[in-house]
């Protein structure tokens, strides 16, 4: 579920945002490093109600490193792992009611309606957007990939680059299918790239 706005939550007793949230886990921003499998609670609230699920680390980015007056701060993927009292049916009810608002606002939308409900629509996962600064270069060598993190938005001549935010899956998606494109197909690619670069950018 993409938010529109993070949700305050806390990460073993620490301060952390979620900035996506779905049934299976979570993306989370919150200070220090971790590693994949590394476990801890995450705790937020909804109408008042705490919801509390242990998680494990699938994911993690470093997005801004120590600097010796402050502690790193990380992006990073988690799966819910254990359920805490009755948290799973509170997160439900929470994603159902988003889902609803989300459909409601895209029948308002379909019926050209103007408001608040159509807004929401155009917010998705402005949370996440938000948050994640920079971008992020594929680089091709005809065999692998290389990714590194840049400030600069440039297109590299084999690859491409886009806004850090973007969906780790969906860059898959785009990785495989520049390695079987042609020259044409690999033009479009880095055309859909650099939509994603000047979105990053407004």
């Amino acid at each position: 579920m993409k938010l529109a706005k993070p949700l305050l939550a806390m990460l073993d007793g620490q301060s952390a945002l979620i900035l996506d949230i779905g049934v299976g886990g979570a993306f989370v921003e919150h200070y220090g490093a971790v590693t994949s499998g590394d476990k801890f609670r995450l705790s937020f609230k909804w109408k008042g109600q705490d919801i509390t699920f242990g998680c494990a680390v699938r994911r993690t980015t470093v997005v801004r490193p120590a600097d010796g007056t402050q502690s790193a701060v990380s992006h990073t993927g988690v799966e819910f792992v254990e359920k805490i009292g009755d948290s799973a049916a509170k997160l439900q009810d929470m994603m159902g009611e988003y889902v609803g608002r989300v459909l409601a606002a895209q029948k308002a939308n379909a019926a050209a309606e103007e408001g608040v409900r159509t807004s929401m629509l155009e917010h998705m996962g402005d949370a996440r957007r938000a948050r994640t600064k920079g971008f992020l270069a594929y680089l091709w060598d005809g065999k692998a990939w290389t990714c590194r993190r840049t400030q600069l938005g440039q297109q590299p001549r084999n690859g491409f680059t886009v806004a850090a935010y973007e969906e780790e899956e969906d860059l898959e998606v785009l990785c495989r299918a520049y390695e079987s494109a042609d020259e044409e197909g690999r033009a479009l690619i880095k055309l859909v790239a650099e939509l994603s670069v000047s979105s990053a950018v407004k």
